[in-house]
């Protein structure tokens, strides 16, 4: 009854931020006519407003299609975060602790400097943040028999994460300092404001099914929270489990960045959150995740771009505002594992 309660608060609470987040921008647009115009548009219920051809354009062409990736990244990111921290039962792990992160921004950063295109760019981002997983994945298999699997799996992600690290470094060294570079550095800060329609409908699925998939194997991450030797006892495949879940995390945390770029945080503090509210059942903290993570975002996003005269990088902001919230949830982090 409390979930449930809990569950149909934070919906209506993403609600009432999507229609928040239409309403605001630089030509606002009171709630009521807001209504006005949604009603006519999707169930040609009452007159369109005036100004209907500007109002659709600002809201259908630009802001709609945002928001829409605001949703699915922060939704993505929380329960890529979820899924990580409840299989390596550790209150630090993030999304890019596989080093998946750092291989994407090193291929993207990469891809700006010597492509001109976007697909250009999105092939060198695929190609490097399959790579990163490879080279954690592959430092725990060499030492597989020398210590516990999920050690050897975040050590085997720190070694990747300084390796693409120091190449991102190194590609920002010499990247044309008047071209390239502002590019790749306020691409790194993470941003929506170059989302369209057409790049929501591109990644939609795959974060949907992704999403969908992760939170549906809930009870498996259950178990394998208790640890191998208790989850290879109950019958679980830990491997094919473990490993199911990593792609899937990490294919989530991935398209993030094709997205928006670089944003943190979100993935490390909305489990802590969610767990605080109902408890460490990945059954029903990774939906929770989701929906906290997509209210969270769009509540964040809104303020990027209405708070100031110009538009605040989202992943500053997170960053800023992520902070002293894992500073206070550090505090419940080993009772919300218990």
């Amino acid at each position: 009854m409390k979930n449930s309660l809990l569950f149909s608060m934070i919906i209506v609470a993403l609600g009432a931020s999507l229609l928040i987040s239409l309403a605001l921008g630089r030509y606002e647009i009171d709630l009521r006519t807001l209504g006005q115009l949604l009603l006519w548009k999707f169930f040609t219920i009452g007159s369109a407003p005036n100004e209907v051809a500007l109002l659709s354009n600002i809201v259908f062409d630009i802001r709609l299609p945002r928001i829409l990736a605001v949703v699915l990244v922060g939704a993505a990111l929380s329960v890529s975060g979820g899924a990580f921290q409840a299989m390596f039962v550790n209150p630090l792990v993030s999304p890019g602790i596989l080093g998946v992160l750092a291989g994407a921004s090193f291929g993207a950063a990469l891809g700006i400097m010597i492509s001109d295109s976007w697909f250009g760019v999105q092939l060198f981002f695929f190609r490097f943040w399959f790579v990163a997983v490879l080279v954690a994945l592959g430092v725990a298999k060499i030492y597989g028999r020398s210590g516990s699997q999920t050690i050897l799996l975040v050590l085997g992600g720190v070694i990747s994460s300084s390796l693409f690290s120091a190449l991102l470094s190194t590609v920002k060294y010499v990247a044309d300092p008047y071209n390239k570079l502002p590019t790749i550095v306020y691409w790194l800060m993470g941003s929506f404001s170059a989302v369209d329609m057409k790049m929501v409908a591109n990644v939609a699925f795959p974060l949907l099914i992704s999403t969908i998939m992760l939170c549906l194997m809930g009870k498996y991450l259950n178990v394998l929270s208790l640890g191998d030797d208790d989850a290879k006892a109950l019958g679980v495949r830990v491997t094919w489990v473990r490993n199911g879940a990593i792609l899937l995390a990490t294919l989530l945390s991935t398209l993030t960045v094709v997205v928006a770029g670089m944003i943190g945080w979100v993935g490390l503090i909305i489990p802590h959150i969610a767990r605080f509210l109902v408890g460490a059942d990945n059954r029903i903290l990774l939906p929770m995740c989701a929906l906290l993570g997509a209210t969270f975002l769009v509540i964040v996003d809104t303020l990027c771009r209405t708070s100031m005269s110009v538009e605040i990088p989202i992943g500053i902001a997170t960053s800023l505002i992520g902070i002293p919230i894992f500073v206070l949830a550090l505090r419940n982090a080993k009772k919300g594992f218990a």
